[in-house]
């Protein structure tokens, strides 16, 4: 059985979807109208911006998202998989991917998202940092055995987990589980603490957003950031959706469960190749691969 993945925040680049616009008209009305929607040229900051333009959430997260929607688009107009999930802000593509949510009501949730979750980092110095070479568990519990406000946001695979919380709260957790054995500790260029508790005011933001936006039952199976599980519930997608800001995403329990489920194939549906590098370090007897638009001077 086939399973798509959708990347998150980090797998941006400069000229990122240039070639899809050029070449696919399904990808130019997209992007075209993605200009309209948000109210800005987010194109322009695609195509010929800079890493540090391209690293402000409210251009990040939107752009991730209509890279992956243009290149599904644009490879299959009809595309209906079998089970889908993202990482963060990938579980938005996913949903728009597998009919749950229509390109542009998921584009304005994306938006609104980014913009909630850049204004809740503007409140209190906050960051995130990657611990390597730890199991899970003793990452977790250290960061609760803080006092400082520090929590394991992203369980990405074995022997990595991200922690996010508040500047002082990450360094105490970097310094006690260094001193726990963890291979490396390095703090990350983010704009605050994602996945934490410090996004309750943008997951209360976007939860009164998602709760007016009109969900559908999805093509095939959802798997969601912070149970891990298989759904095509509407409400239960809703509900998941809200309580992933500020959730830790279940990462190596998603992919495990979809192999669990019948996954033998995994595509990565948007720019970069991170989750492919995820996904090999989780299960070993899979096909792992991009989705890939054939230009059309290549057919």
């Amino acid at each position: 059985m086939k399973a798509h993945i959708f990347p998150g925040q980090g797998s941006q680049f400069p000229g990122m979807a240039k070639d899809l616009y050029e070449n696919s008209w399904r990808a130019k009305e997209i992007l075209d109208g993605a200009n309209d929607i948000l109210g800005f040229k987010i194109t322009d900051i695609m195509f010929s911006g800079t890493e540090e333009e391209l690293k402000q959430t409210k251009v990040t997260q939107p752009a991730i998202f209509l890279h992956s929607i243009a290149l599904v688009k644009s490879v299959d107009e009809n595309f209906a998989p079998d089970m889908v999930a993202g990482h963060s802000l990938g579980e938005f593509s996913a949903l728009a991917a597998s009919g749950v949510l229509g390109w542009k009501d998921a584009l304005r949730l994306v938006s609104i998202r980014a913009i909630a979750m850049q204004k809740a980092c503007e409140k209190q110095p906050s960051t995130m940092a990657a611990i390597l070479g730890l199991d899970d568990k003793i990452v977790d519990e250290t960061c609760r055995e803080l006092d400082e406000l520090v929590v394991a946001a992203n369980f990405n695979c074995p022997g990595q987990v991200v922690i996010s919380g508040t500047v002082e709260g990450v360094n105490a957790a970097c310094e006690a589980l260094k001193a726990k054995g963890a291979k490396r500790a390095l703090l990350l260029s983010v704009g605050g603490a994602f996945h934490s508790p410090l996004m309750e005011p943008a997951r209360e933001e976007l939860e009164a957003a998602i709760n007016d936006a009109k969900f559908f039952e999805p093509t095939g199976s959802i798997y969601q950031n912070v149970n891990a599980r298989a759904t095509k519930d509407p409400e239960e997608i809703k509900r998941n959706l809200i309580a992933q800001l500020t959730a830790p995403v279940r990462w190596t329990e998603t992919i495990t469960q979809m192999y669990a489920d019948g996954a033998t194939h995994f595509t990565e549906a948007g720019p970069g190749k991170v989750l492919q590098g995820l996904v090999k370090k989780i299960v070993n007897d899979v096909t792992v691969e991009s989705m890939v638009f054939v230009l059309p001077e290549q057919v």
